[in-house]
């Protein structure tokens, strides 16, 4: 089993990678149809192992390369996106 798991991860492609990631947020294959339960569960974890392997630049709340979870603060997310991270923002409603 865990070598077929191996040799799945060795042949997905950055682009099978964002259709599955893409399929698990918003719940529905490229076609519209909707994800049963059992596909999202499958999807994700083989998100997250794909994500354990190639993830150089983990953004908030993902797996890191390594298998290592990132959870970016406010602060440097705000950095990463080159947003002054002093800069509070009010709105007004």
């Amino acid at each position: 089993m865990k070598e077929q798991l191996e040799a799945m991860l060795a042949s997905m492609t950055p682009e099978v990678y964002e259709r599955l990631a893409t399929a698990v947020e918003i719940g529905k294959w490229p076609d519209g149809v909707a994800l049963t339960q059992e596909q999202r569960d499958n999807c994700l974890q083989l998100v997250m192992l794909w994500q354990a392997k190639h993830n150089d630049e983990p953004q908030h709340m993902t797996i890191g390369k390594g298998g290592e979870m990132v959870m970016k603060s406010k602060k440097e997310l705000k950095e990463a996106f080159g947003i002054d991270p002093d800069v509070t923002r009010i709105h007004l409603h």
